[in-house]
C-alpha cells in the first residue's frame, strides 16, 4: 500500500477522470444502441406484455414523445449494461492504489466477476421475477377497471426491477471490499447478519414495486449472497493479515 496518502486535489482529479471515462463509454454504447431501441424495449417489455395480454389488455402511449423517450431510454439502459467492463474496469483503477501489490493483479478476475453477477442478477430477475410481479400487478382488473398500462410506466417498472437484481447480486463484491481494505472485518459482518436482513428488506422494499412477492424475491437472493461475500472475505483475511505483517516487517527493516 500507499505510504503517503495523495492530496485531496490529486484524489478528485483521478475520481473526475475515471467518470469521465464511464460516461463516454456508456453514451457511445448508448448512441450505438439506439438503432435497436424497438427491440431491445419489445425484449424487456415482454413479461409485462404476456401478464396485461392475459387480462386482454395492452401497452399505450398517451403523449405524443413518450415512444420517442422510452426508445431512449431503452438505448441508455443497453448503453449501461454494455459499459459495465470498462465502468468496473476503472472503479478498480481508481481504488487499486490503496491496496497490496498482489491484490491490485486481481483487476481481471474483479472485472469479469462483477459483469458476470450483474448480469446474473439482471437474468435472474427478468426470468423468474418479473413475470410473477406482472401477473400480481395485472390482477387487479374489474368490470370497472381495465388494465392498458402505458408504456412509459411499464418500462419504468422494469427498468427499476432490472437495476435493483443487477445491483443486488454484486453484494458479494461489496462485501469483499469491504473486508480486503479493513473497514469491517468478515468475522463482524458475520455477527452483524440480522441487521443486515433487515437493511436488505427495507432496500428491496425501496427498490421494487410496492408488492410483497417482489420484495421478497430480491431481499432472499441479496440475503444469500451478502452470506457468500462473507464466506469469501472470511477465507481470504488470513492471506490479507500475513501481507499486512509482511508489510510492516519490512517498514521496520
Amino acid at each position: 500500500m500507499i505510504d503517503d496518502p495523495a492530496p485531496i486535489t490529486e484524489h478528485l482529479a483521478e475520481l473526475r477522470k475515471r467518470i469521465f471515462w464511464i460516461v463516454l463509454t456508456m453514451v457511445v454504447f448508448a448512441v450505438a444502441a439506439f438503432s435497436y431501441a424497438e427491440q431491445i424495449f419489445l425484449f424487456l417489455m415482454d413479461p409485462a406484455v404476456q401478464a396485461i395480454g392475459e387480462q386482454g389488455g395492452k401497452l399505450q402511449a398517451i403523449a405524443p414523445t413518450e415512444t420517442f423517450f422510452t426508445y431512449l431510454k431503452c438505448a441508455l439502459l443497453a448503453g449501461f449494461v454494455l459499459s459495465l467492463p470498462v465502468t468496473f474496469w476503472q472503479i478498480w483503477v481508481f481504488v487499486a492504489p490503496g491496496l497490496y501489490a498482489t491484490e491490485r493483479r486481481a483487476i481481471v478476475p474483479f472485472v469479469v466477476i462483477s459483469s458476470l453477477l450483474f448480469i446474473g442478477g439482471a437474468t435472474f430477475g427478468y426470468t423468474q421475477v418479473f413475470p410473477l410481479v406482472f401477473e400480481f400487478l395485472s390482477g387487479f382488473s374489474s368490470e370497472l377497471v381495465e388494465q392498458n398500462w402505458t408504456m412509459r410506466e411499464a418500462f419504468s417498472v422494469t427498468t427499476r426491477l432490472f437495476l435493483a437484481f443487477g445491483v443486488a447480486f454484486e453484494l458479494p463484491v461489496f462485501v469483499f471490499f469491504l473486508s480486503i481494505t479493513g473497514i469491517m472485518s468478515a468475522r463482524r459482518m458475520l455477527s452483524g447478519t440480522p441487521y443486515a436482513v433487515l437493511a436488505m428488506f427495507v432496500v428491496a422494499a425501496i427498490l421494487t414495486p410496492p408488492d410483497f412477492v417482489s420484495q421478497v424475491l430480491l431481499a432472499i437472493p441479496m440475503l444469500i449472497l451478502y452470506l457468500l461475500g462473507v464466506a469469501v472475505a472470511w477465507m481470504f483475511e488470513p492471506r490479507r493479515r500475513r501481507i499486512e505483517a509482511e508489510a510492516e516487517t519490512d517498514k521496520r527493516a
